[in-house]
């Protein structure tokens, strides 16, 4: 089914997935990659100046259809620009288009389009038929690029799907890697019959599930030696960086250049690490249960700095930017955004509850008194007299808000008070939900996918490859034909 734009134009089988892959350049093709990226921030710049600037004289909104002829002239008259492919700089108008839609939706949470500087993520982006995919072997294929020609990358998984548009970044550390959009007519799985459940992810502990008397614990994303080292590294840029703006007018030297990249290098092992936890953590989620509740938190609000201004300086500023940094480190935005689209693919709901008040509120007799949080763990209701975890109680609260329409009696954990759980049993399974849309579009599922026509460069394999099964905690039971989803 095609979807319409707001402006009237209609996309035909859009891209429902990604798949990104480790591209391997040639020293001589990475240079040339890396001068492509800064001409398309440079464009990027120019494109949203020009806006500006119109807007402030005539009070004209420019867009893509209009910037592309003056893009033109300047492909006639400067030979930096010239040197992209035609398509790419088309695409980075778009993508300006996009910000400027985004920012004017009430309901997205963009700001107003920036400026990107030179130390920015390097990004080149092409249409889909301006690239095309050449399968080399099981583990190997390259992508043909409009002026490089052939690029190798790591074909660690199959495309599934045909490709609509690419985009080749480079990160901190100087890795390359190259990301499809693909359409892979995915259709949603049904039910899969799996018990409800309510999660609560904190700070100190991942994720508390309502079903579990025990909490989900990422482990440390970097070791106590690595923690170390990087302390120290990050203090030797600071001190480099001040002795170039005394002595060498701001310039960074060589030194402070491979400062810059050890430090680069640590935080993106950081990342994987807590990448690698938080799919894992989602897909058990999406697999093991049929509907899943979770609090529709504003992370943005959560983490604004408690600096104040010079006139009304903030309290506590230290500790809340502590605080700020765990939050990040939890990813509750990334975990949300897994959430949407893994739950349809494996047959459950995802339900976004009001936060309010879900860690001072009773899971048993809904009593809401700030008194019951007698600290960070401990939860002692003043009202029936109800104890438990803090999280695990606002993970029960957070279930019963899923369900605002039935009326639910107190099931108790296995380390609750005496009154709710005095057999030490776990907690009960909740009864199935009934199905339902929920509140944020959610991509289809890929266990019904079915073939098509593939014009990109090779045949793909549609055979479902069976997903790893961990030997921790967070296995979810299902036997191992269970297709494996990717984000």
């Amino acid at each position: 089914m095609a979807k319409v734009k707001r402006t009237g134009r209609q996309v035909k089988d859009p891209a429902d997935a990604g798949r990104k892959y480790c591209l391997h350049p040639t020293p001589q093709q990475a240079e040339r990659l890396g001068n492509w990226g800064h001409t398309c921030r440079a464009v990027w710049n120019v494109a949203l100046e020009q806006r500006l600037y119109v807007y402030t004289q005539r009070r004209k909104n420019l867009r893509a259809d209009e910037q592309c002829g003056y893009l033109t002239q300047a492909r006639h008259d400067l030979e930096w620009i010239a040197d992209l492919p035609s398509q790419v700089p088309q695409q980075v108008l778009r993508h300006l288009d996009q910000a400027y839609q985004n920012f004017w939706n009430p309901e997205h949470p963009a700001a107003f389009p920036r400026f990107k500087k030179r130390t920015s993520r390097l990004t080149i982006p092409f249409p889909g038929q301006a690239v095309r995919v050449t399968k080399l072997n099981r583990t190997w294929a390259c992508v043909r690029i409009p002026k490089l020609g052939e690029v190798k990358f790591r074909l660690t998984r199959p495309l599934g799907g045909r490709i609509k548009n690419a985009v080749i970044r480079r990160d901190a550390t100087g890795r390359w890697y190259v990301s499809f959009g693909v359409h892979t007519s995915r259709t949603a799985a049904p039910p899969n019959g799996q018990p409800a459940v309510g999660v609560d992810f904190g700070v100190k502990q991942a994720a508390y599930l309502s079903d579990e008397t025990e909490p989900r614990l990422m482990p440390q994303t970097l070791t106590k030696g690595e923690q170390r080292r990087l302390a120290g590294l990050e203090r030797r840029r600071e001190r480099q960086i001040r002795e170039a703006k005394r002595h060498r007018g701001g310039k960074y030297s060589n030194r402070l250049q491979r400062t810059l990249r050890a430090i680069a290098e640590r935080q993106a092992r950081q990342a994987r690490r807590r990448s690698d936890f938080t799919h894992k953590l989602t897909t058990d989620l999406a697999k093991s249960h049929g509907l899943v509740a979770i609090e529709d938190l504003r992370v943005k609000q959560m983490t604004r700095s408690a600096r104040g201004t010079q006139s009304e300086p903030g309290a506590h500023v230290s500790q809340k930017a502590g605080l700020n940094r765990a939050v990040r480190d939890n990813t509750p935005g990334e975990r949300r955004r897994q959430l949407a689209y893994k739950c349809p693919a494996y047959g459950s709901e995802l339900v976004l509850v009001p936060p309010a008040r879900t860690s001072q509120t009773c899971g048993a007799c809904n009593l809401w008194d700030p008194a019951s949080r007698i600290n960070r763990d401990a939860f002692a209701c003043t009202g029936c007299g109800h104890t438990d975890d803090a999280d695990h109680n606002a993970s029960v609260l957070i279930l019963s808000r899923a369900f605002p329409d039935q009326v639910r009696t107190a099931s108790a954990a296995g380390h609750c008070g005496a009154q709710h759980a005095s057999t030490g049993q776990a907690r009960p399974a909740m009864p199935r939900p009934c199905t339902g849309r929920t509140r944020e579009p959610l991509n289809p599922s890929s266990a019904a996918a079915q073939p098509s026509s593939d014009t990109e460069g090779y045949k793909e394999s549609w055979q479902v490859i069976a997903g790893r099964m961990s030997k921790n905690k967070g296995v979810s039971g299902l036997p191992r034909d269970t297709p494996k989803l990717g984000p």
